[in-house]
């Protein structure tokens, strides 16, 4: 059994020790403010950095190969263990008053959700407010390795629709990560780099700059300001806000072909073609949605950023869209569990998944009209096996189930229906702010109990982690040899 286990302490490890690493930045940038927490951030990179070493240094000289199901426990193990060692400077800055808190907040920020129990961030420590971009920045380029390296390989909720044939088995998972994350890493730094730039010439100062990049990148949304983006008050800042969630929301892998001399699949990908098109659509009817006592072309730009926003699942918020009027808080209830492109740092259900539903439901009605007729099902213009759309289909209907149950479980832990169901949604969508005055676009989740908070972080790690990766682990059949 742990022979079975090294493999896992090995990744684990490694990624333990990177997180150390990254965690001597915001305890400089303390120093150079004479800002005492980098203590707090100098001994939770030496306690991350020991414990990821000797993780590391026990499991080497394995094979590099990683089964199915060490695939599957390591993923959710590396996620709750980046989570657990990613609160320690939250907890002994004391910029929290608890420890469920501090896994709050930083579980918020691995997964990209965005949802804070941190209040006064005007006046916050720079340490602080720079981790939490760099725990989102860090989960974002997580999760885009995990998409297309190891997801697919595991055929998990419909994502072996997007497998490279070149690594078509589960035992090449390390090789294939290991060959394709350097060209993503580098395509996510280009991309955060020109995003801070543009950030800088528009206004923000350049710590602000710096850490909105990788949040919007990451398409994770905590801001440096409570008021968010709002705070600037720029509809430049608000449109640069809208370009990058926009890219951070498209499949990395085809800005890796684009870079390789391929820009057209960028353009000419069905999935990006709907995302953009449903963006479009959404727009125009939050636009009809917005309060007609102030310029129409304001309410254009609240419009546009909102809805971008939202259903890439960065959370950002530029106004308190709840208090628009009857009717709004229905829509942006309902565009929060849509989400951006597979392969990207967006989150919800993924625009691929209702693609395929849309294809079975149409094969569907084919066959009732026309019972002699033959339907291929396509996706992107090659044929979809039936065992992608049984994964596509069951993923859906667990995700609601599953979101139905959070919302129990949030009623009871003394949120009101609302937020139940907001709080619920938000989570596992990774979104960020919900709806109503307790965990609205202008709340923060502080005022919930301990218990609410707890199953908060279990709706945020099983929607980022695609959900089966986690409830896979508790079905017995999964651990017999």
């Amino acid at each position: 059994m742990i022979a079975s286990l090294r493999p896992i302490f090995l990744i684990v490890g490694l990624l333990l020790a990177t997180l150390g690493c990254a965690m001597l930045l915001p305890a400089i940038v303390d120093v150079i403010a004479d800002n005492r927490d980098w203590e707090a951030f100098a001994f939770s990179a030496a306690i991350t950095l020991l414990i990821g070493l000797g993780l590391y240094t026990g499991a080497r000289g394995i094979p590099q190969g990683l089964s199915t199901r060490q695939a599957f426990v390591m993923t959710t193990v590396a996620w709750v263990a980046l989570s657990l060692f990613g609160s320690l400077p939250y907890y002994w800055s004391g910029v929290v008053p608890t420890f469920t808190d501090a896994f709050f907040e930083s579980m918020s920020g691995l997964t990209t959700t965005g949802s804070t129990v941190i209040t006064g961030l005007d006046s916050a420590p720079p340490g602080i407010l720079l981790w939490r971009g760099i725990q989102q920045w860090l989960g974002g380029l997580g999760i885009i390795v995990m998409a297309v390296a190891v997801l697919p390989m595991l055929q998990v909720g419909g994502m072996q629709l997007f497998k490279i044939e070149a690594f078509d088995t589960a035992e090449k998972i390390m090789p294939r990560a290991t060959q394709i994350s350097g060209s993503l890493t580098l395509v996510f730094i280009v991309i955060t780099i020109i995003c801070a730039i543009a950030y800088l010439v528009a206004g923000m100062a350049l710590d602000d700059a710096i850490i909105h990049a990788m949040t919007t990148v990451a398409t994770g949304g905590f801001s440096t300001k409570d008021a968010s983006i709002g705070y600037y008050d720029s509809v430049t800042i608000d449109m640069i806000a809208v370009f990058f969630m926009i890219l951070g929301s498209i499949p990395f892998i085809l800005y890796v072909q684009a870079w390789q001399g391929q820009p057209a699949k960028v353009w000419k990908n069905s999935q990006v073609q709907v995302f953009l098109g449903v963006l479009l659509v959404l727009t125009v009817i939050a636009w009809w949605l917005h309060p007609r006592d102030g310029d129409p072309a304001d309410g254009l730009v609240d419009a546009i950023f909102n809805v971008t926003s939202i259903v890439t699942g960065t959370g950002y918020t530029t106004s308190n869209y709840s208090a628009w009027g009857a009717g709004t808080n229905a829509f942006f209830f309902a565009i929060m569990f849509i989400g951006g492109c597979a392969g990207s740092t967006s989150c919800g259900i993924k625009i691929f998944r209702f693609q395929v539903m849309f294809e079975t439901i149409k094969q569907h009605l084919n066959n009732i009209f026309y019972p002699n007729g033959i339907f291929v099902m396509k996706f992107n213009g090659k044929p979809i096996e039936e065992n992608v759309t049984a994964a596509v289909m069951n993923f859906i209907a667990v995700y609601f189930l599953l979101f139905g149950m959070f919302a129990i479980l949030l009623n009871m832990a003394g949120l009101s229906f609302l937020g139940a169901m907001s709080a619920a949604g938000t989570a596992i969508s990774n979104v960020g702010p919900g709806l109503g005055p307790r965990v609205g676009p202008a709340s923060t989740f502080q005022e919930l109990s301990d218990a609410a908070k707890w199953i908060m972080c279990a709706a945020m790690l099983v929607g980022r982690l695609e959900l089966f990766t986690v409830l896979v682990l508790f079905v017995p059949r999964f651990w017999r040899t």
